[in-house]
């Protein structure tokens, strides 16, 4: 990160931390300056930046000042009531740390800047000068690809969804699918009538033996896998577990499609992805960028192998045309800009926090049996085993009750494979102070309840 970026990103802080408040004047030039030890141009960049950004306005002969927001007091009780909910189940980004108005301001300038390409349906494989952007960024992941190798999706769930329907060079239809995994895309495959294997997954990874004999039966078109803080479990493969599985996809042609929605989050420099391993290309990366601004931008990226690239693209043209230009656009700004590194440096100190939170009330209860066997990840969300002759309908009624949300991993399953109970516990959207409380919380009710039983 630039000196001008970290200089922001440290005013940032100390604005929404109130040491610089609404309305209040902020240090001169030559003294912020002297107060970060960087020069006069920096700090005057930095300043243009923000003002841009309507995170402080300029008076002439006078200075900067904070820009006014809307007081919280003016927020209903309603939406006072919500936000005393603590939610357990959500997996979306934290709503408090995202930067409204640096978005907006990247989607008026997306406007102005691409208003002919709003009326033509695009490209096939996404925005040109977006794809030269992720390319670059991908590059930060050990994912090194051509710029012809990279479409732009509708979110990773496009980009799933044209990976299950087309056709692969091998002509096998079965898919290998982690059990736990990712519940829509179980959903997708029960729909389509799709043939599907499940291999179990837990805290210490895949048996890769069972999984080497699955491919060797020669029907598998695709391997489905989250390596890096999957969902629910919250644990990542280790670097050999990676480095096998692109050895068996190598040795048996059968493609690994790597869904690594949460890459942003990752502080350990060292864990790279499975496609940094492969030798051939056997691997299929995915990623989102909606789990680190927000949902609703439908934005993710394909990387893909060679021989795959014409078919999906022509399966992704049936399917939508193209992916919004709009939020392509906004994304290329808010990226080039350095916004997109200052959030995404903002939400891994907001999350770690979270993690750290989480962590300790695990250890907290860990005389706890239930809770002495969650596994304690890098990762914002965990499991929790539940008694077995626990409904967990009964155990979400008594804790939605006490404003706690929680959800169970049930749909994470195929059918028929979800035989032991478990809570599935998400902190994303929980405040890190309100995260023990929550805990503590979730254990009375279990115990409450299953002594009642």
């Amino acid at each position: 990160m630039n000196k001008y970026s970290r200089l922001i990103l440290a005013l940032e802080e100390r604005i929404q931390e109130g040491e610089f408040s609404q309305g209040k004047k902020l240090p001169s030039i030559r003294d912020l300056a002297l107060m970060y030890d960087c020069s006069k141009s920096t700090v005057i960049r930095a300043y243009e930046e923000m003002e841009k950004r309507h995170l402080i306005y300029s008076i002439p002969q006078s200075g900067y000042y904070v820009v006014q927001r809307k007081s919280k007091n003016d927020n209903s009780l309603l939406q006072d009531n919500k936000e005393s909910v603590l939610d357990f189940a959500s997996s979306a980004p934290d709503k408090h740390v995202f930067p409204y108005v640096d978005f907006q301001h990247c989607i008026n300038k997306a406007i102005d800047a691409y208003q002919d390409d709003l009326f033509t349906y695009g490209t096939l494989k996404g925005l040109p000068s977006l794809i030269q952007v992720l390319q670059k960024h991908l590059d930060g992941y050990q994912v090194f690809a051509k710029r012809d190798q990279i479409v732009v999706t509708s979110g990773v769930q496009q980009a799933l969804a044209i990976l299950v329907s087309m056709p692969f060079p091998s002509g096998r239809d079965t898919i290998v699918i982690e059990q736990p995994g990712y519940f829509l895309l179980i959903e997708m495959l029960n729909t389509l009538k799709i043939p599907v294997i499940g291999i179990p997954r837990n805290e210490e990874g895949i048996d890769l033996e069972k999984l080497e004999g699955i491919f060797a039966s020669g029907k598998i078109k695709f391997f489905y896998t989250m390596p890096r803080f999957h969902n629910p479990l919250g644990t990542s493969l280790t670097m050999t577990q990676k480095q096998e599985i692109a050895r068996l996809a190598y040795k048996y042609d059968v493609y690994i499609v790597e869904d690594d929605y949460l890459a942003d989050l990752e502080s350990d420099s060292k864990a790279d992805p499975i496609y940094a391993y492969a030798s051939s290309p056997h691997v299929i990366y995915l990623k989102s960028y909606s789990k680190i601004l927000f949902p609703g931008l439908r934005v993710g990226v394909a990387v893909l192998p060679p021989l795959l690239i014409d078919t999906f693209s022509r399966f992704k043209v049936i399917l939508d045309i193209d992916t919004s230009t709009l939020s392509q656009a906004a994304l290329e700004i808010y990226m080039k800009s350095g916004m997109f590194e200052r959030h995404r440096e903002r939400i891994k100190a907001s999350y770690n926090k979270k993690i750290e939170q989480l962590n300790e009330a695990l250890t907290r209860n860990s005389d706890h049996e239930l809770f002495a066997v969650a596994p304690h990840n890098r990762c914002v969300h965990t499991i929790v085993p539940l008694p077995r002759k626990l409904s967990f309908d009964t155990l979400r009624l008594a804790l939605k009750k006490r404003n706690i949300i929680v959800d169970s991993t049930e749909n994470y399953y195929l059918a028929g494979g979800y035989t032991e109970k478990t809570l599935r516990l998400n902190v994303s959207n929980v405040p890190h102070t309100s995260i023990a409380t929550g805990i503590g919380i979730i254990r009375q009710e279990i115990d409450r309840l299953n002594i009642s039983r």
